[in-house]
């Protein structure tokens, strides 16, 4: 049994194919005429035949236009004609009928004069009037409106190019240069990476092509503007932006996992360069789409804001804004976490040693700011006396960066480069906190500037399992700097700590019985009427609650299964925004008197 694929492209031979039964050739002809790449072309095709058939309207209406404005011009040069002939007529009848004796009286030439001055102040009169009504209307709010409104047109018009053009520079200079780099003898990435990095950009690239045209052509028949057809043609491609932004995570992740290969690296440096990219790194190309959505969806605020009620396009537009405000909701929960990621990698960037734990896309940036890193003595004790000194606080500055698992301590060069200090990778799950080292009395009694910095330091024991144990103290600018880094700190050793002891519960080999309905619960991720969930996870690696009603949260906060601090503080926070302390109370002293309780049945 045979069957033959066939292809658009020039000069591309058929396929003829032949399989062992019948139920093999339906079953490969299905696949085929179902495979993603045949749908991408047929939605690329569609777009083509309609910003085709856009086009032939155009052009019908400038044929028309000028058919029009023909018309008018021969319509004016016939009525030239007859005036001039109406004239001719008037003048021989003139000449008919007057006498050559006849002349005219005083009496006509008054009249004359008469008539002419009426003439004049008829005229004067409407053109007065008229200019009242049109200095009424520019003065009317419906007139500032409209104004308003075209404004945002335009304003929309230069954004939309400036947009299409990050997107044919990210095609250009970066996904059709790796593609090829691809397909090298050597090639510094794979086809698959590409694919994953710069999923849908070339679709996205068309589609606004054809909206920025369409745009410009309604632009051109100012000032009537109608704009929600062209929203119509964009709203049933914004499945594409949502496996962007569905996939924007896992292409950074990707994009991080490539930088490791040292040719790649420079062969993105090289396309970095290029002077269309303004100094602009891949990451902040691949973030632009992101942002596409939520400023069409301000932009379509201004527009209804300026747009009458009884317009014709208000249903439209309202339509259109509310598609996009339900994508963008879906969107945002996939965003969020991507952020964290560019974070991470901006302070890689930084780092001239570079730092290979911030490629780990769980490393989660809590903090960052500048610390005196005080360096101990041969007895292991921290020396007070050296903490007011003008040479500790310019030798010892420290730039921390405080992340959900490690620590990052550097030294800022003269050119603003970051340098990794010795032991400069402190990892958290072997870190024990100290917020009030003591040293000895003799010492803390010997320097008065010692003793304006007591209380600001802290310290941080490190006993890692492959290596020697050492202590890092640092010391803050003032007592409320110093609580945020303990606090931040101690809450990310309790998280990692937390978080391994849920995870080797859950283990099928861990010592610890956990009751099976607490891994086939399916209240902790599926949405219900009363309670939402993000898809992010919190330290306990559930996923976070995005809004619930005050019984479901109060459920979680005395779930014995997941004590998570973030979930503790955000509540304490926030509780009294939706219920008193009182209920608070009430639920804890239940929970206190049968503990059994706090695990819901479900």
């Amino acid at each position: 049994y045979y069957f033959t694929v066939s292809f658009t492209h020039e000069n591309q031979k058929a396929l003829e194919l032949r399989t062992e039964d019948v139920k093999d050739c339906d079953e490969w002809v299905a696949a085929i005429s179902h495979a993603s790449y045949r749908n991408l072309a047929t939605e690329h095709e569609t777009l083509m035949q309609k910003y085709l058939h856009l086009l032939q309207i155009v052009e019908t209406e400038k044929t028309v236009a000028k058919q029009l404005r023909q018309q008018i011009e021969d319509g004016e040069i016939e009525i030239e004609r007859l005036k001039s002939e109406i004239a001719g007529l008037l003048k021989d009848n003139e000449k008919i009928h007057a006498s050559p004796a006849a002349a005219p009286t005083e009496d006509d030439s008054e009249i004359k004069k008469i008539k002419k001055v009426q003439s004049f102040l008829r005229g004067w009169i409407c053109r007065r009037k008229w200019k009242t009504i049109i200095q009424d209307y520019i003065r009317s709010p419906h007139a500032e409106s409209m104004r308003k409104r075209n404004q945002v047109v335009f304003s929309m018009l230069d954004s939309e190019a400036e947009y299409v053009q990050q997107l044919h520079i990210l095609v250009n200079n970066f996904l059709r240069p790796l593609r090829m780099a691809a397909s090298s003898k050597k090639p510094p990435i794979t086809h698959d990476d590409v694919s994953s990095i710069f999923l849908n950009s070339e679709t996205i690239m068309f589609l606004h092509q054809i909206f920025y045209q369409g745009l410009k052509a309604r632009i051109a028949s100012w000032p009537t503007l109608v704009l929600a057809d062209l929203f119509d043609i964009l709203l049933p491609m914004l499945n594409i932006y949502q496996e962007f932004v569905r996939n924007h995570q896992y292409s950074l992740q990707i994009l991080a996992h490539c930088k490791q290969n040292r040719d790649f690296d420079k062969l993105l440096k090289q396309y970095e360069a290029k002077p269309d990219c303004e100094e602009r790194t891949l990451e902040t190309f691949l973030t632009y789409p992101m942002f596409q959505i939520p400023r069409y969806i301000l932009t379509l605020h201004e527009l209804l804001a300026h747009t009458p009620h009884e317009h014709v396009e208000r249903n439209s537009l309202d339509y259109a804004k509310s598609k996009l405000e339900e994508l963008s909701r879906i969107m945002h929960d996939e965003v969020s976490e991507t952020e964290n990621i560019r974070k991470n990698l901006a302070i890689e960037r930084m780092i001239v040693e570079g730092c290979e734990i911030l490629l780990d896309t769980s490393q989660t940036f809590v903090r960052q700011g500048s610390l005196i890193q005080v360096p101990m003595s041969e007895k292991g004790k921290i020396t007070r006396g050296r903490l007011g000194s003008l040479s500790l606080k310019k030798e010892g500055e420290r730039q921390c960066f405080l992340f959900s698992k490690h620590l990052i301590i550097c030294t800022r060069g003269s050119g603003g480069k970051l340098h990794l200090t010795k032991n400069g990778v402190v990892s958290l799950i072997d870190c024990t906190l100290m917020e009030d080292p003591e040293g000895t009395d003799d010492e803390s009694k010997s320097d008065k500037s010692g003793q304006d910095m007591e209380h600001l330091d802290f310290k941080i024991v490190v006993e890692p399992k492959d290596s020697q144990s050492f202590t890092v103290i640092l010391v803050a600018s003032s007592r409320q700097e110093k609580s945020a880094w303990t606090s931040d700190i101690s809450q990310c050793i309790d998280n990692i700590r937390c978080n391994g002891l849920m995870m080797n519960a859950f283990e099928d080999n861990s010592k610890v019985t956990v009751p099976q309905m607490i891994k086939s619960d399916s209240s902790l991720y599926c949405d219900d009427v009363d309670i939402r969930f993000s898809k992010m996870m919190n330290s306990c690696k559930v996923l976070q609650i995005r809004y619930a009603s005050v019984e479901r949260l109060l459920e979680r906060l005395t779930d014995l299964r997941f004590l998570s601090i973030d979930f503790l503080n955000t509540f304490l926070h926030s509780y009294r925004v939706f219920t008193t302390a009182d209920v608070v109370l009430d639920k804890l002293i239940t929970i206190y008197k049968k503990p059994i309780s706090a695990i819901p049945a479900r």
